[in-house]
């Protein structure tokens, strides 16, 4: 029996470290690294007839995320679809709890960190590779083209879903390569931080670019590092001059309107036909998982330049929220935020050991960076790399941080 509990325990540790970088590769793999990881958390739970012991300061809120869902299914158009999207939510419980409570220490740590920093490496060749040679070397796709831009999509479905991914993952190196790393591991981790850079530069998504540089601003700040704080803001102040002739000639198409340069014209009628949504159903909304099957019957008249679909996703994952499960479940959203934050800040200043500590400021920024990511994309709603996030969530609130000395 202890045999079997230990090749279970194997099975959950490389589980874990495997998940992040098989966002890279395929959905395949990252269902499968999900499979074996649930199976074998729950197997080793019977055999050993262990509890889900243990809890941390967002299951609350999350408990009460649910429930609200649960309620908005009372106004459903699809009951089908909002039951999967209540095994949606259960599968996202699923990770960050069994990561809070299955990460096992610094060693394990860093075998995870290594592997989202390697996945995001990869991700980032292959972008390159992609527009170099103008197919993908994972799965043949083919670079998008947008005002004249080619723009990279790595494995990924479109260019701005690798925008998310490398995102959120790209706070790891240069936060430990900035701040933490030494000598030649430095250089080592900086590089691959350049590279991993190239590839949300390549995918000339403006979220994903925007999240990035508040990202590195954020660290700065936090860090205290002026000149890097001035750099980036230098940076910001000759965007227009560094700039491809297309983004320009956009940016003048569209007035310099900062809105509509960031948003599109047919996100802003997006915007206005989900406030539609929101104003008829303010409290539980239309119903959990079912945003697009709704979005028809609440289009309002769009400008020539700025139709949309009869199916569409809100581009924002907070008001998609808000027209899902109401006001009142973006509410209960926002204090889960908020007390994982406060969590994170709690651990970033009361951790002793400088790796740790180091940990979980990147971890806390790149969950930071996906929610950038989501004021104009629906990064919370993409399947792809919805998984992302609350692994995040459960790395920066592992027991093994939490369990540290004071």
């Amino acid at each position: 029996m202890q045999r079997v509990v230990r090749i279970l325990d194997y099975v959950i540790y490389w589980s874990i470290v495997f998940y992040p970088f098989s966002m890279a590769i395929a959905p395949a793999f990252t269902g499968i690294s999900t499979g074996f990881l649930f199976f074998a958390f729950f197997t080793k739970k019977i055999i050993t007839q262990q509890k889900f012991s243990g809890i941390s300061v967002i299951d609350l809120p999350y408990l009460v995320w649910v429930l609200v869902s649960l309620v908005s299914i009372v106004n459903s158009i699809d009951y089908q679809a909002s039951i999967r999207g209540v095994f949606k939510l259960v599968q996202y419980a699923l990770i960050y709890l069994i990561l809070i409570r299955e990460i096992k220490d610094k060693r394990h740590i860093e075998r995870i960190v290594l592997a989202m920093i390697l996945g995001g490496l990869l991700a980032s060749v292959d972008s390159i590779w992609q527009i170099i040679w103008g197919k993908d070397f994972i799965r043949g796709n083919l670079p998008i083209i947008n005002i004249g831009l080619k723009r990279a999509t790595a494995g990924f479905p479109n260019a701005n879903v690798l925008g998310v991914y490398l995102t959120a993952i790209a706070p790891f190196a240069f936060g430990l390569g900035l701040f933490y790393y030494k000598n030649k591991k430095r250089i080592y981790i900086l590089i691959v931080g350049l590279l991993i850079m190239t590839g949300i530069i390549l995918s000339f998504s403006r979220p994903a670019a925007l999240a990035f540089y508040l990202s590195l601003l954020l660290l700065a700040i936090i860090k205290k590092k002026k000149i890097m704080v001035w750099g980036l803001i230098i940076l910001l102040a000759s965007f227009y001059f560094i700039a491809p002739r297309s983004i320009k000639e956009w940016a003048k198409e569209v007035n310099y309107n900062p809105i509509i340069f960031m948003c599109n014209k047919d996100r802003i009628s997006i915007y206005k036909n989900t406030f539609n949504m929101i104003r008829h159903h303010p409290i539980i909304g239309v119903g959990l998982n079912t945003f697009s099957l709704n979005y028809f019957y609440y289009k309002l008249p769009e400008p020539d330049d700025a139709k949309t679909g009869e199916h569409m996703y809100a581009h924002n994952h907070f008001f998609q929220m808000a027209a899902e499960i109401g006001l009142l479940g973006l509410g209960v959203f926002l204090w889960l935020i908020t007390r994982l934050f406060r969590q994170c800040a709690h651990l970033y200043k009361n951790l002793k050991d400088e790796f740790l500590c180091s940990i979980c400021l990147c971890a806390g920024i790149g969950i930071f960076a996906f929610l950038v990511n989501g004021l104009t994309e629906t990064s919370l709603y993409y399947s792809r790399v919805a998984g992302i996030f609350w692994y995040l969530v459960g790395f920066s609130l592992s027991q093994t941080l939490q369990n540290q000395p004071r």
